[in-house]
């Protein structure tokens, strides 16, 4: 568990909770034991349960939770994937906590499975983007990896991306790119987003490292794989489904980054219920 993960639970304990859980603590004696179990109410892929033990943990770390299953592990629905004991208020105050990391994390991974499972055998990689809810990027990228995908930048000093805006305000690719080369570190790569094979050509010209094509239909995207013949890694991105993202993979392209993994993977369906 890393800090930024406590904190980000820390956080989200105190504005569910705030003074006090009010209906638990009048209903539950202190000192009140209780086993729980979380069930899977349709099939998933697991993720979050580290960050479920760090909720209950800094509600009282007397709660214990047992895994029935492992994070990236593919679970049926109807089965169990843990169980929770230990004082019964801390367990209660901090369901909803817990279930909404787990649930959301859990779509992540399942949903970044479906996308990797659908370009299986091509050459194309899987990537998420930067949108991500605010304050949940580490701990959604983290699904992703679950989930079979790769990360593409973490945040905005995780690499360099040079996108439409930048080109509109320097001028061009090709004074973007020059200006770059001589301040940012020859450790990292540039990547350059292009709209058109005029652009592609450009960027190309210029000697970057990778070139991201933004919203080409195939036949542009077989166009552009051709006309770089392997002298850049490609990013195919924008309006990527699961019904096309094997087309665009057989086009040749190394990438496939798509947002909807972390912007629109909502909650999995799962029920947590007290057995004693």
């Amino acid at each position: 568990m890393i800090p930024l993960w406590s904190d980000i639970i820390h956080n989200a304990l105190a504005q569910d909770v705030g003074r006090g859980d009010l209906t638990t603590n009048a209903l539950v004696e202190v000192g009140q034991n209780a086993e729980a179990t979380l069930t899977a109410r349709q099939d998933l892929v697991v993720c979050g349960l580290s960050v479920m033990a760090e909720v209950f943990r800094q509600l009282d770390a007397r709660i214990r939770l047992r895994p029935e299953q492992t994070d990236g592990g593919g679970v049926r629905a109807g089965n169990a994937i843990c169980t929770i004991t230990g004082p019964a208020r801390g367990i209660l105050t901090g369901e909803r906590v817990a279930l909404n990391f787990f649930q959301n994390l859990s779509a992540v991974a399942t949903l970044t499975r479906r996308y990797v499972e659908q370009v299986s055998g091509t050459q194309a990689r899987i990537v998420d983007t930067r949108k991500t809810t605010p304050g949940l990027g580490q701990l959604q990228k983290y699904a992703v990896r679950i989930g079979g995908g790769q990360n593409h930048r973490l945040g905005l000093d995780d690499g360099v991306l040079v996108k439409e805006n930048h080109i509109a305000l320097v001028g061009g690719i090709t004074q973007a790119v020059q200006r770059l080369r001589e301040t940012v570190s020859h450790l990292h790569r540039i990547e350059v987003e292009c709209e058109t094979l005029e652009q592609v050509r450009e960027a190309l010209d210029e000697r970057v490292e990778v070139i991201l094509l933004d919203n080409m239909d195939l036949e542009t995207l077989r166009r552009a794989v051709a006309m770089v013949g392997g002298k850049a890694l490609l990013e195919a991105s924008g309006n990527v489904t699961l019904e096309t993202v094997r087309a665009v993979a057989e086009t040749g392209v190394d990438l496939i980054s798509v947002g909807a993994l972390t912007h629109s993977a909502g909650s999995v369906d799962v029920s947590l219920r007290v057995v004693t």
